[in-house]
C-alpha cells in the first residue's frame, strides 16, 4: 500500500486536490445554465465519483505488500472493523447531501459565493473538530488565524452577493429586451423568442430551451437569457433561500471529514484491540459507496418529484439524455479523486491542514468569471469586495499549509 511519508508530499496532494474540488461546481454549473437537469447530472456525476474511489483502492491501496499494522485494501474488506466503515460510510451521507444541496445553491447565488459561504463554514466547524480528533498534531498558533482568515471570507463572500445581487437587479430594471418581467420578478420571454425556443421532448431526451441570441456577459440581456435557458429558475426567488440552502450545505460539509478522521484513525476506540485502523483507502471506498447510494437514491426521487422548480422527468429521460453527460462524467471524477488526494494528505498531515483545500473559491471563482461572466460589468464595490475576499482566501491557505503537521505510521 502506498503511504505519503513527508510532508511535502501531502501539500502536493492538498494543492492537486484544491484544483480539482474547485473545478468540478463549474463543470456541473455550466451543465445547469445550459438547461440540463441537475437530476440527470447527478446521477451521471455519481457513477464515477465511485468509480474514482474503486481505482484509488485498486492501485494505490494495493501497491507494496500488505502488513499486519498497515494492510492493503483487499485484506481489509474481510475484516472485523465495521464501526470504523459506519463513520466512513456517515461521513459519505452527509457529503452526498451536501453536494446535492450546493447543486440548487449555485443557481440561487452564483458559484462563487455558493463556494465561499459553504468552504469556509467547513473550516470553522471542521477544522476544529478535526484538530482535537487529531491529538493537536496541526500548530494551533498558526492553525486558528488561519480558520479566523476563513471566517473573514465568509463575511466577506456574503457582501460581495449582497452587491452583486444589487447590480444585477439595476441592470434589470433598466433593460429594454424582448422580454417583459412577470409577478414576482419572474422573467417572461416575448411571443417571438417562445416560437424560436420551444423546448423540446424531454422524454425523447432532448435539450431544454435554447436562446437564439447570445447577449453580452454582465447585460441585462444576459441575465434574461441566462433564467430562459437553465434548468433552476431562480428570478424572483429570495436571496434568503439561497443563503439558507448553502449554510445548510456547508453544515453537512464540516461533518464529513472528521467522520472520516474517525474511521481511520479510531480516535473513540471502537475497533477491537487486534484489528488494525482503517487505512485511508479503505475507508474511502466506503465513504464513496454510501455516497453513491444517497446520491443516486435521492435524484431518482428527484426525477419525479422535483425540487426548486425543475420540471419532471423519468427514468427513461435521463437514459436518453446523452447532452452534456460527458462533462457530468469528468465532474465525477474530478470531485472523486479529489476527496482522495484529500483525505489522502490528510492521513500524512492532518486533517486540519487538509482542510486547506476548502479555498477551493479562489479556483471556483476563477472558472465563474471566465465561463460563466460572474461579476462581469458589476459596480465598483463589488471588485473591491471580491478583491479582498480572494486575498483573504490566499492567506488563509498559506497559513492553514504552513500548519501541517506529521501522524506516524508506526
Amino acid at each position: 500500500m502506498y503511504i505519503i511519508e513527508d510532508k511535502g508530499g501531502a501539500i502536493a496532494l492538498m494543492l492537486a486536490s484544491l484544483f480539482f474540488l474547485g473545478t468540478w461546481p463549474a463543470v456541473l454549473t455550466l451543465l445547469e445554465r445550459r438547461g440540463r437537469l441537475p437530476q440527470h447530472t447527478y446521477l451521471d456525476y455519481s457513477m464515477t465519483n465511485l468509480l474514482a474511489a474503486i481505482l484509488i483502492a485498486l492501485t494505490f491501496g494495493e501497491l507494496g505488500e500488505s502488513k499486519p499494522n498497515i494492510p492493503n485494501f483487499f485484506t481489509q474488506l474481510s475484516q472485523d472493523n465495521w464501526p470504523s466503515v459506519l463513520f466512513a460510510m456517515g461521513g459519505g451521507v452527509v457529503l452526498s447531501i451536501g453536494n446535492l444541496s450546493t447543486q440548487y445553491a449555485w443557481a440561487y447565488v452564483g458559484l462563487s459565493v455558493t463556494e465561499v459561504i459553504s468552504s469556509s463554514i467547513v473550516v470553522v466547524i471542521g477544522t476544529t473538530l478535526n484538530y482535537f480528533l487529531d491529538d493537536r498534531i496541526n500548530r494551533a498558533e498558526i492553525l486558528f488565524p488561519g480558520v479566523a482568515c476563513f471566517l473573514v471570507a465568509v463575511i466577506l463572500g456574503s457582501a460581495v452577493h449582497t452587491s452583486n445581487a444589487a447590480d444585477n437587479e439595476k441592470k434589470l430594471s433598466g433593460s429594454t429586451d424582448s422580454y417583459k418581467h412577470g409577478k414576482n420578478g419572474s422573467v417572461e420571454p416575448s411571443r417571438e423568442v417562445i416560437e424560436k425556443d420551444a423546448p423540446k421532448d424531454l422524454e425523447n431526451g432532448a435539450s431544454p430551451t435554447k436562446n437564439v441570441t447570445r447577449a453580452e456577459a454582465g447585460t441585462a440581456e444576459y441575465l434574461i437569457e441566462l433564467e430562459e435557458r437553465r434548468s433552476i429558475k431562480v428570478f424572483g426567488s429570495s436571496t434568503l433561500v439561497g443563503l439558507g440552502i448553502v449554510s445548510f450545505s456547508g453544515v453537512c460539509f464540516s461533518l464529513f471529514s472528521p467522520a472520516f478522521n474517525l474511521a481511520t484513525n479510531d480516535q473513540w476506540h471502537n475497533l477491537k484491540e487486534s484489528v488494525p485502523h482503517l487505512v485511508v483507502y479503505t475507508a474511502f471506498f466506503y465513504f464513496s459507496i454510501s455516497c453513491f447510494v444517497i446520491g443516486v437514491g435521492l435524484n431518482i426521487l428527484f426525477l419525479y418529484r422535483p425540487m426548486a422548480g425543475v420540471p419532471k422527468s423519468s427514468f427513461k429521460s435521463y437514459l436518453n439524455d446523452w447532452e452534456g453527460r460527458q462533462w457530468a462524467l469528468l465532474a465525477g471524477f474530478l470531485c472523486g479523486f479529489g476527496n482522495g488526494f484529500q483525505f489522502m494528505g490528510g492521513q500524512a498531515a492532518g486533517y486540519a491542514a487538509a482542510d486547506a483545500v476548502q479555498a477551493l473559491p479562489l479556483v471556483s471563482t476563477f472558472w465563474g468569471i471566465l465561463l460563466f461572466g460572474e461579476y462581469r460589468k458589476s459596480s465598483r464595490k463589488t471588485y473591491i469586495l471580491l478583491g479582498f475576499m480572494l486575498f483573504m482566501f490566499i492567506v488563509a491557505v498559506a497559513v492553514l499549509m504552513a500548519s501541517s503537521g506529521h501522524r506516524s505510521t508506526k
